[in-house]
């Protein structure tokens, strides 16, 4: 069955090989007389111009912001796997969207084909599949900054399984990297926490439920502006690293900050890591690539 795609996926698969970035906006973002498309909203002057002229600034080869990094820190690259299906629906294929901390820039690689498992109906990669996907990903990341990282951190959509994370870790052998370290990154949480009074817990609590198994709250109030800045009440997402290398409270740590690395708009507050949103959302535009495609592009062509 074909799936459904709107105008922005289309364009984007189309002018992918082009590697020029574009932005789309619709008439109702700058033309007050216009009504936005039923089921949308219009956030106030301020906002919108805020983040149109932050994508802007990036998609013309600027930085707004960066990770804070401590010189001691390794050189690390972020990479972010997660799967999607063909236009068609025929495949079930991955996509990868890896952050650089040394210059805030991102490139998306599009990985081999994936299977659903039988024991848990999630997604995954063979051995060999892993293995590949990881050294296509390090190849871009050579390419991009003439170096290899010392560290990988890893974050996935779905659960680790012993082939998968063998696959990684032959990869980070081959290429002498000691440091690899692979978190499954769910989207919600069965756990909750609660504050005294109304309001929802504070962004960037954190609670451990075992030593592999911790929950953070990614959305929440805000101590800064007193208030929570959102609609629904915040869900955790569930940090289920596979050899736990560091502390609970340093891998918390690196992936809220990791959500704030969203260039495609000013809050300060996104759910998941930049890794695994990204992934999720090219992922929308590489199910209309043909399949014989090669895709290794700056993520700015993407958004």
């Amino acid at each position: 069955m074909t799936q459904f795609a709107n105008f922005h996926d289309l364009l984007k698969a189309r002018l992918l090989h082009l590697r020029q970035p574009i932005q789309i906006i619709r008439r109702s973002t700058w033309d007050e007389a216009t009504r936005p498309p039923e089921g949308h909203s219009r956030q106030d002057e301020a906002s919108r111009a805020w983040n149109l002229h932050v994508a802007i600034y990036y998609k013309a080869g600027g930085v707004p912001w960066r990770l804070l990094r401590n010189p001691t820190d390794l050189t690390t690259c972020y990479i972010g796997v997660a799967f999607y299906r063909s236009a068609d629906g025929s495949a079930l294929n991955t996509s990868v969207a890896h952050v650089f901390n040394e210059r805030g820039d991102g490139v998306i690689v599009r990985g081999g084909p994936a299977r659903i498992s039988r024991t848990d109906r999630q997604p995954h990669l063979a051995r060999a599949d892993a293995q590949a996907l990881l050294l296509h990903a390090l190849d871009a990341y050579r390419r991009e900054h003439h170096t290899a990282p010392a560290r990988i951190v890893l974050h996935k959509t779905s659960a680790f399984t012993d082939d998968e994370a063998g696959g990684f870790q032959d990869a980070a052998d081959e290429r002498f990297i000691d440091t690899l370290e692979m978190s499954w990154i769910t989207s919600s949480e069965g756990a909750a926490a609660f504050r005294p009074g109304d309001a929802p817990p504070l962004r960037g609590t954190l609670f451990t439920l075992g030593e592999r198994q911790l929950s953070l709250y990614t959305t929440g109030s805000i101590e800064f502006y007193r208030t929570y800045p959102g609609m629904y009440i915040p869900r955790p997402i569930g940090i289920r690293p596979v050899r736990p290398i560091r502390n609970p409270r340093e891998l918390a740590s690196e992936a809220l900050a990791l959500t704030k690395m969203n260039w495609n708009q000013t809050r300060l507050d996104g759910r998941l890591p930049v890794t695994l949103r990204t992934a999720n959302q090219v992922k929308s535009v590489l199910r209309f690539c043909p399949a014989d495609q090669a895709v290794a592009t700056r993520y700015a062509h993407y958004m």
